[in-house]
């Protein structure tokens, strides 16, 4: 989702994940429906500290139905964009419901991520889905992120609950480590270039002056010797 598709929007969504203070990765989500439907698929929560690294990944869970006129199946790819604390604490609980909490806001951005942080600015968690390679649309409204217990435990060998593995940065497990670089490298900020410095324009000036004549060197003229 960082290095694949359309530039302009690649590029959104890097700067999206350089500003956020953590991220949900959904590799694969199922939409499925026929009059009555739903969707929902496994999840990875990644905190960032303020020297810029990740932590391991506490595992969740995504799922929703709906009903209504509807039918066929989709599978997509969901990235979760947590913009600052208050919504990184929401996720804490053991189950978060989008929507139901009136203080955070969320924005889907679909397939117009193009300037998305210019639409999803002040929202709190910024989602962004493709599917089959294409950014895609995605209703979040009344679905539930529930942690997993039991894969954190099989996963690290203990017992440990999300704010340890992502707030305390406690666990560790090295089958994490490309997960966590690649958000380290597209998310890390882009440096400034180097200021340019201008010369004096004495010293430009100088810089520019042709060299003398070989063999030829100033000086004063002799004295003029008198008659005796």
């Amino acid at each position: 989702m960082l290095t694949v598709g359309d530039p302009p929007a690649v590029e959104d969504a890097r700067r999206l994940l350089r500003r956020a203070r953590a991220v949900v990765v959904c590799p694969q989500v199922f939409r499925a429906g026929f009059i009555l439907g739903g969707q929902g698929g496994g999840c990875v929560l990644l905190g960032r500290d303020a020297a810029g690294s990740w932590s391991a990944p506490a595992f969740y869970g995504l799922s929703s139905a709906s009903l209504g006129f509807q039918i066929g199946v989709q599978d997509m790819q969901v990235m979760m964009l947590v913009m600052n604390e208050p919504a990184l604490v929401a996720l804490m609980d053991s189950q978060f419901q989008f929507g139901a909490d009136a203080s955070l806001s969320v924005a889907t951005i679909g397939a117009g991520i193009a300037g998305a942080t210019t639409s999803a600015a002040g929202a709190d968690i910024v989602a962004v889905a493709r599917a089959r390679g294409l950014f895609a649309g995605i209703a979040l409204e009344g679905s539930l992120l529930s942690a997993r217990s039991g894969w954190n435990q099989a996963y690290y060998g203990q017992d440990l609950g999300p704010r340890q593995i992502v707030l305390a940065m406690q666990a560790n497990n090295p089958g994490a480590d490309p997960l966590r670089g690649a958000l380290m490298r597209h998310g890390a900020a882009v440096p400034a270039p180097p200021p340019v410095v201008q010369a004096a324009p004495a010293q430009a000036a100088a810089a520019h002056a042709p060299p003398p004549a070989a063999g030829v060197q100033p000086g004063p003229l002799p004295p003029v010797a008198r008659p005796r």
